[in-house]
């Protein structure tokens, strides 16, 4: 393809100012100008784009990028102009174009000046756009994010499988391809698809050694989130969220609690997405709360920390997108949080898919699962994963992940991998992971049964207290990054003993393993407010603030429950709120009680804290966003129209039950209601008096205490009605 006159370093010096080459960069532009196809497997900052972006612009011709993102294309292209003197020495070419901009790229591709032309596999499908590529001199062709050609991969393209076609049509020159991530299963897939089973393989190490790599349980996650950040001020961050929605709730919950945060998904206008992408490279915010469509391609070096709200789709979209942290060498902190009603979220988005999709889905979900909650170095399992041997032991003498840094206790192991091993040959391995599991443990599935091993000799030899299919999934993952057992690369999945297995089998050795993180207990990660433990509460405080609330109940001429109910009080003594905004963030306690009764109790709180020297939760203060929903606003303004609450229900598709629940959400916040209108014509107002009289007395607001107390001659909807009036009109 190319003399060299000059050295390679020369050409690097020239165009990109670098005096050497990274890792194995000179030896993959070396191999792709003397004409051979090159795969290149380099993690995410490893320097891949330069690997043909030199090349191109030293041969003659053009070089063709197929590139999956605009964003991308754009981002790329800006930076080859940026190195050069002529704008035409790079191009995209894709329907973000018009007329005139499409023709301009054509005549500079034609005349020469144009050294690689980045163009979207969708592009290369339509006939007029081949008929232009085959008019021309073309240098190679680089097929960039690579992993989108396999069904294993972390972003499948379908587009990506007719490359191959397409591009022999045009012209048979060297191909590189390009991946930030493969395992050895997708490898073999792309060289597959492309036909480069011959092409010379450079993979570098997946190890990114500044990473620090933690899971965390999906507890109170907007509050360890707020506190996360806090803990970071001014550094650069991505969050990551699987959905939209999500991701528009968590960027305005940052920015309500003074967090320069924005919103980055594919819902959002181009305009608006480029605006916040630039913001976010350019400093004026710190937080990119995003879906998995920020980040490719995207060269922040700064990045300080990767936040998952949610689990990812599989390790390979978890590895790339943990990636974009630390790409200077600096630090770089990974955070999940994790709930295994996450995965059963996945599991749903499966449902009704082909079967092949499904089996890979729920495969690729499997391999998170297993990452989640594998008590064992987390770099290990991880570069496990991509086919690579962790022998470099600075995560565990730094605690460069949770699991290294507060290491589990081991116990031996070596009876429990004896028998796996045994189980897997007796079943001629022919199965995956789970179902090994279930087998050894004793779990009746329907595949168990259908296969007829519910009867087998070998069937729950591993079922003793603790050890359930979980823990033998455990052992499994234990046992696959100690070299025992191997995934088959063809039927991916299929457990297979290796020959170190069998050599164990020989002459079993010590073993050791640890017990798996236990995440059964986690929330669904919405709430703000933490869950008490018994005993959280600070018992003193909690009598003294009990008999605040009754003098300042006697001094009002009403009962104390009115002013603050039991749990708030609780949540009181556990939080110890000092301010009104603090204040606001405890339970059953909304911004007007707060302003009407908080004073004489945050002060009695202060005084106590600074009395007993106690130490504050340091993420107090919370803001909630305002409780923006539809069903609020819709109840409140049909009040406001006096519209019947029956036929509040009906218009909603929803129960009367519904809307008075609803009702006292709102009214418990604060916020006074006046729903004459419609108790007056159900209760006479002399039965409503009664009613008032016995709250005013009453030690309780209980439904049924006060149903009981007047025989039941009121509905509970009447008397829930009636309650809602009383608080309305005497607490708010």
């Amino acid at each position: 393809m190319q003399t060299l006159e000059v050295s390679l370093t020369d050409y690097l010096k020239t165009h990109f100012g670098f005096d050497q080459f990274k890792g194995e960069q000179e030896k993959v532009i070396n191999n792709l100008l003397e004409g051979k196809d090159t795969f290149v497997i380099m993690p995410t900052g490893g320097g891949k784009s330069l690997c043909y972006q030199l090349p191109a612009l030293m041969c003659d011709g053009t070089a063709i990028i197929v590139s999956p993102l605009i964003a991308l294309m754009k981002n790329q292209v800006d930076s080859i102009r940026g190195i050069s003197s002529q704008d035409g020495v790079a191009h995209f070419y894709n329907s973000s174009l018009n007329k005139t901009e499409a023709r301009q790229v054509k005549q500079d591709v034609a005349d020469g000046i144009t050294k690689l032309l980045y163009v979207a596999p969708e592009s290369l499908t339509k006939e007029e756009n081949v008929e232009f590529l085959k008019s021309i001199k073309i240098s190679f062709f680089a097929i960039d994010e690579a992993h989108c050609i396999s069904e294993w991969g972390h972003d499948f393209r379908p587009e990506y499988r007719r490359l191959r076609t397409i591009i022999e049509s045009i012209d048979r020159v060297p191909i590189i391809a390009l991946t930030a991530t493969a395992t050895p299963k997708v490898q073999e897939d792309i060289q597959k698809n492309l036909g480069m089973i011959d092409a010379k393989v450079y993979k570098s190490s997946f190890n990114r050694h500044n990473l620090y790599y933690e899971v965390r349980p999906k507890k109170d996650v907007k509050k360890e989130i707020i506190k996360f950040v806090k803990q970071n001020e001014g550094k650069s961050g991505i969050i990551y969220c699987l959905s939209r929605k999500k991701v528009e709730e968590i960027a305005e919950f940052l920015q309500v609690n003074g967090i320069k945060a924005l919103p980055y998904h594919a819902g959002l206008d181009s305009a608006s997405r480029a605006k916040n992408q630039d913001m976010f490279l350019m400093e004026e915010a710190d937080v990119i709360v995003a879906t998995i469509a920020f980040g490719m391609g995207i060269d922040k070096p700064d990045v300080r920390y990767v936040i998952h709200h949610d689990i990812p789709k599989s390790l390979e979209s978890y590895y790339q997108e943990t990636g974009r942290a630390g790409r200077d060498g600096g630090e770089g902190l990974c955070v999940a949080f994790y709930s295994y009603k996450d995965i059963e979220k996945l599991e749903k988005f499966l449902h009704g898919k082909p079967v092949a999709e499904l089996e890979v889905g729920l495969q690729l979900i499997f391999e998170m699962v297993s990452y989640a909650e594998t008590a064992v170095c987390r770099r290990k399992q991880l570069l496990n994963y991509f086919g690579e041997k962790y022998i470099d032991e600075d995560c565990s003498e730094k605690g460069m992940c949770d699991n290294c840094s507060n290491p589990k206790e081991k116990f031996e192991g070596k009876e429990d991998v004896e028998l796996l091993l045994n189980t897997i040959l007796s079943l001629n391995e022919v199965f995956k992971a789970k179902y090994i599991a279930n087998f050894i443990a004793g779990f009746v599935s329907s595949e168990i049964k259908s296969f007829g091993h519910d009867s087998h000799k070998m069937f729950g030899k591993g079922k003793a207290e603790g050890k359930d299919n979980k823990y033998w999934e455990a052992v499994i993952r234990q046992s696959i990054v100690g070299g025992m057992i191997i995934k088959e690369i063809e039927n991916y999945g299929i457990l297979k003993v290796t020959l170190q297995g069998k050599e164990f089998l020989n002459s079993p050795q010590s073993f050791h393993l640890v017990k798996p993180h236990d995440y059964s207990d986690v929330d669904d990660g919405d709430g703000i407010i933490p869950q008490r433990s018994s005993g959280a509460t600070d018992e003193v405080l909690f009598s003294i603030l009990k008999d605040l609330r009754k003098s300042i109940a006697k001094q009002k001429g009403f009962p104390p429950f009115v002013i603050f109910q039991d749990p708030s009080l609780e949540d009181m003594s556990t939080r110890y709120p000092i301010t009104i905004e603090e204040l606001t963030t405890i339970s059953g306690v909304g911004q007007g009680k707060a302003e009407k009764f908080g004073k004489e109790f945050i002060e009695v709180i202060d005084k106590y804290v600074k009395e007993n020297d106690i130490e504050r939760p340091m993420d107090m203060v919370v803001k909630s966003v305002v409780n923006k929903s539809g069903l609020k606003v819709f109840v409140v303004q049909s009040i406001d129209r006096k519209i019947d609450l029956e036929d509040i229900a009906i218009s909603k598709g929803i129960s009367l039950d519904d809307v008075i629940n609803e009702l006292e959400m709102i009214v418990h916040s604060g916020t006074k209601l006046n729903l004459d209108y419609y108790i007056n014509e159900i209760i006479d107002e002399s039965d409503q008096e009664e009613v008032f009289e016995y709250f005013m007395e009453a030690d309780s607001d209980s439904i049924e205490e006060a149903m009981a107390e007047f025989d039941n001659a009121f509905s509970e909807h009447e008397m829930r009605l009636l309650r809602l009036k009383f608080f309305s009109n005497v607490a708010n």
